[in-house]
């Protein structure tokens, strides 16, 4: 197991692993995402986003993307893990808790406040897996979301 930062030759993989991820949570026709729109964001010059990945035998197996997020109260960056996919052959041998122990250690280098992410509340073996890691579910917020039309009329 190799632990790396994605490069551009991984562009392919990562949207493939992308759209894995969201046939897994039952949303396959919301992934409108390109190879492209992966190299020009990820890979842009002053990237926001990064993407780790866990490498076996030359295959790519496993990813986490990621963000920086900013605690007004700890006055501190943080990481915000937007996705993380292991792929169903590659489950239960560890990559999963390699890549959170991997980000972890990336907040602890940099002096970040927190790492933090979404589960879906009907993702049981996620959930439980997360708990076992000593993840705290943070029951008392609720997420909203602007997109799509509701955007453009906010933004107008």
């Amino acid at each position: 197991m190799n632990i790396r930062p994605a490069k551009q030759e991984d562009a392919g993989a990562i949207l493939q692993l992308i759209k894995d991820l969201a046939l897994y949570e039952k949303a396959p026709e919301e992934v409108k995402a390109t190879e492209k729109e992966i190299l020009e964001t990820i890979f842009a010059p002053n990237p926001s986003v990064f993407a780790d990945l866990i490498e076996v035998e030359g295959q790519v197996v496993a990813m986490a993307i990621w963000f920086l997020n900013y605690s007004t109260w700890q006055g501190k960056h943080g990481i915000y893990l937007e996705d993380l996919y292991v792929k169903p052959e590659f489950r239960g041998r560890g990559y999963g808790k390699a890549l959170l122990q991997h980000l972890a250690k990336v907040c602890i280098e940099r002096g970040y406040g927190r790492f933090q992410w979404w589960v879906l509340d009907w993702n049981s073996p996620a959930i439980e897996f997360y708990k076992g890691l000593g993840a705290e579910a943070m029951d008392e917020w609720t997420v909203y979301r602007v997109s799509g039309e509701k955007l453009k009329e906010l933004g107008h």
